[in-house]
């Protein structure tokens, strides 16, 4: 998960307001009037370079279709559920993968666990377990089907499941008394359009390593009727009460995961000026009121969207979870752990960076968590601005894998501090305005996919400087470069 605890040495350069921040940086640019978030249609006079999306990228209309259907127990404890997806891939396969994010080391240590109960589909032969590096009963669950399923063609398949929560902490899951959280609580598709089937390892390291794509997703979840859900995608109004129960249902069109919570929330909605829809949840006891932590949604919302193009979901909603620690980014919800200013504009920027820009967040996990670091200079802490070439100096690749980093600290130090100090100072030396723009068209070309670091290069293929920066950080190697 992408932990905001309070962060070591080089990490806390970056992010814990009142010591330093980006914002000093970008505030001085805007005083002296340079433009930062213009998105050329063209490249420069003479420039024989890519050119920018007049438009943001849709959808793979062949995106896969995902069905979820929860139910969470009378005690809270328990989620049993029915996943039916409709996969449809553009690479001929024999097997459908699903990622049992519930047995993560983390997750599965704190008592919270998936099994797969059932399997059903015309297509389906045979259907197991793998370990990969998770607890039991295994970190993937394959359908092995009984033919090719050619590029185009589609099947659809039945899931049936049970998600046992843990005891509460800083985890995508949990349960404590009146409330539950479940994010991934479901065999996740782990299919990376183009490539194949993610069978990446787990790790033991505080952070993600999923890899899914865009789906068009449903999300049907039925609760004791005294609890409030927020979840992703535009929900609708509950059911009425029926044998003490009622079902609250959502979609969202582009979801690469699903996050749900169920509690005693006191909510705030409201509308940003760019018409996004935001929902905030608290529990008894919160430092801060709903309608408080909406107004901090909403900002962070409308100030990133200022920069990289506008918020990629109609909604937004944000639970704030009885623990302190951080948050967990999940398209169109943030799973807020502590009422952090700073930790939930890193979670806001998520938005653009994982949940509409996707990664393989085990093979590239910088091109999520740095950019989410970098995207807190509007963030405005007080301080001086960082000290880019210290930074810089810390040991380690910033591209490096999931895999390749020995402990969660050096894990910190490296993508998110040294990552984002590395785009910061990729931004400096190509001059803001070009920078930002390139960063814009980005997220223009890229939306709905997974991204690699080619196509970071690729954007600023007009920006030698920048790239220098990012390969002498160990951001990008150099058959990542254009050309």
């Amino acid at each position: 998960m992408t932990a905001r605890r309070v962060a070591p040495a080089a990490v806390a350069l970056l992010l814990l307001p009142g010591c330093a921040s980006f914002s000093q940086t970008l505030a001085a640019e805007r005083d002296g009037g340079s433009p930062t978030t213009a998105a050329p249609s063209s490249p420069a006079d003479g420039d024989d370079g890519p050119s920018c999306p007049a438009e943001r990228a849709e959808p793979d209309p062949d995106r896969p279709v995902v069905d979820l259907d929860f139910r969470l127990s009378d005690d809270l404890d328990t989620v049993t559920g029915t996943e039916t997806v409709v996969f449809t891939p553009d690479v001929a396969t024999d097997e459908m993968v699903f990622r049992l994010v519930p047995n993560s080391p983390g997750a599965a240590g704190l008592g919270n666990r998936i099994t797969v109960d059932g399997v059903r589909g015309d297509d389906v032969d045979q259907a197991g377990y793998e370990d990969a590096g998770a607890d039991g009963p295994g970190g993937l669950y394959v359908l092995q089907l009984d033919g090719e399923l050619a590029a185009g063609e589609s099947t659809e398949v039945e899931l049936d499941f049970t998600v046992s929560l843990g005891e509460g902490g800083f985890e995508r899951l949990g349960a404590v008394e009146g409330a539950s959280w479940w994010a991934s609580g479901f065999p996740l598709l782990a299919w990376e359009p183009g490539v194949g089937w993610a069978r990446d390892p787990f790790v033991q390291i505080l952070g993600e390593t999923a890899t899914s794509p865009v789906a068009d997703t449903t999300v049907s979840v039925s609760v004791p009727e005294d609890l409030t859900v927020l979840m992703t995608g535009d929900q609708d109004e509950p059911t009425a009460a029926e044998d003490g129960r009622r079902t609250w249902t959502s979609h969202e069109p582009v979801a690469r995961d699903v996050s749900v919570a169920a509690g005693g929330f006191r909510t705030a909605t409201l509308r940003t000026p760019g018409g996004v829809e935001v929902t905030t949840g608290v529990l008894p006891g919160a430092d801060v009121g709903p309608g408080e932590l909406a107004d901090w949604v909403s900002e962070d919302v409308t100030e990133l969207a200022d920069r990289f193009g506008a918020f990629p979901y109609a909604t937004l909603t944000v639970p704030l979870l009885p623990d302190e620690g951080g948050g967990i980014e999940y398209p169109g919800s943030i799973l807020l752990a502590g009422a952090n200013r700073t930790v939930l504009e890193h979670e806001v920027a998520h938005m653009w960076f994982y949940g509409m820009v996707g990664d393989s967040q085990f093979r590239d996990p910088w091109l999520d968590e740095a950019l989410a670091t970098y995207a807190e200079s509007t963030a405005g802490g007080e301080g001086p601005p960082p000290d880019l070439d210290r930074v810089l100096a810390t040991e380690g690749d910033v591209g490096a894998a999931m895999d390749e980093f020995d402990g969660t600290e050096r894990y910190f130090d490296v993508v998110y501090g040294k990552g984002g100090a590395a785009l910061l100072a990729a931004r400096q030396a190509a001059g803001p305005p070009a920078f930002d723009a390139a960063l814009r068209c980005y997220v223009q070309a890229n939306a709905w996919t997974i991204a690699t670091p080619a196509d970071l290069a690729a954007a600023l293929a007009d920006l030698p400087a920048a790239l220098d920066v990012l390969v002498r950080a160990g951001a990008l190697d150099e058959e990542d470069l254009p050309g």
